[in-house]
């Protein structure tokens, strides 16, 4: 029996979420787009007829509760409604997947997961499609596996063409964009940082988006100890393309994941030895995404891992088992970012040289 799924929410990953689900419906009966709920009444009929969807739609998630249609839900709302939506639908009994990130605040993430850890422990998966991502999975392979030795140091970078839609809500570029790249490193370390820092600068977006956000651009330090250094760099001021780097350096080589390319139909990972060496000592090459004109820029590099991220949430529904991430990655992710932002230094801090 198919799983019967609904989407709370359809802007720009909304709409790439629930275009998976009617995917993935198709290929393999696993599941079934069921509902679709979104407080904008004109976008929801402009979904209606491009998504060529039939289905109930509602203007509230108190709506589509009351209606009972499923219990199985796809959280894509704005940052600021994340909790309200998440918990009143855990309430009721739902499992549910939903974007990251899990509050956009400390204060937040705390009060979200006291009451997940306490009534609902494995009603919610949170949305980290980087664990997915089949370049990203290899190298950190071939990290444990030891191929570059004792790994000291990871640098993971994001960085957008441009500034976010009109409208959108952002707690703050470190909260909303580095949290992947946290969770990425935290993932591939299998370890918490013990301090942070972060630096943030203002340098483009106010010249030509009206979004308000706190920086533009910001880098975050995250230390392990004295053994591992992590580096996470995010900007809104990549204008020549989508920009998404990571590199794990050892003391006998280093892994690059992927290299910036306009064009991101595929993903090069390589393993270099040390100085001297001709050859990487490995090398694969993995697809991007192919995403439809006018889809957002990100799915051209992680639409397969968005794809099989939705995957894995349907085949945990279908088994009623623990789904692979969940709220206390979350925090634990928010809980590094917030340290860093507590050591925030700007331009303003910087001394006079």
């Amino acid at each position: 029996m198919p799983l019967e799924i609904g989407i709370v929410g359809i802007g720009r990953m909304g709409w790439v979420h629930a275009s998976h689900l009617i995917e993935i419906g198709r290929e393999t009966g696993a599941c079934a787009l069921a509902a679709v709920v979104d407080g904008d009444a004109s976008r929801l009929e402009r979904f209606r007829g491009e998504m060529q969807y039939c289905g109930p739609v509602f203007l509230s998630v108190e709506d589509y509760l009351a209606a009972g249609v499923c219990r199985t839900t796809v959280v894509v709302s704005p940052t600021g409604h994340h909790r309200d939506h998440a918990m009143k639908l855990v309430r009721a009994g739902h499992r549910v997947l939903m974007e990251k990130p899990l509050t956009g605040t400390l204060d937040g993430d705390l009060a979200c997961c006291e009451e997940l850890d306490r009534d609902h422990p494995r009603s919610l998966m949170l949305a980290f499609q980087r664990r997915f991502d089949a370049a990203l999975a290899y190298g950190r392979e071939l990290a444990r596996e030891g191929a570059i030795g004792r790994v000291f140091k990871i640098y993971s970078a994001l960085e957008d063409s441009g500034p976010p839609p009109e409208g959108y809500q952002s707690g703050g570029i470190l909260p909303d964009m580095s949290v992947h790249n946290v969770d990425e490193i935290l993932w591939i370390t299998g370890r918490e940082p013990d301090r942070a820092m972060a630096v943030g600068s203002v340098l483009h977006n106010k010249y030509v988006s009206t979004c308000q956000e706190d920086f533009d651009d910001a880098m975050l330090y995250l230390w392990f100890g004295e053994e591992i250094l992590g580096q996470v760099q995010v900007t809104r001021n990549h204008v020549s393309g989508y920009r998404v780097e990571s590199a794990i350096y050892g003391d006998k080589g280093q892994i690059q994941i992927g290299r910036f390319e306009q064009d991101p139909s595929r993903i090069v990972v390589e393993a270099f030895g040390p100085r001297g060496r001709s050859e990487p000592i490995a090398r694969r090459e993995f697809p991007g995404g192919i995403g439809a004109p006018g889809s957002p820029e990100f799915v051209d590099r992680f639409g397969p891992a968005y794809k099989a991220e939705v995957a894995a949430f349907i085949d945990c529904c279908h088994q009623d088992s623990p789904f692979p991430t969940s709220h206390r990655d979350g925090l634990r992710a928010q809980r590094a970012i917030a340290a860093g932002m507590r050591a925030m230094r700007t331009r303003d801090d910087a001394a006079e040289v």
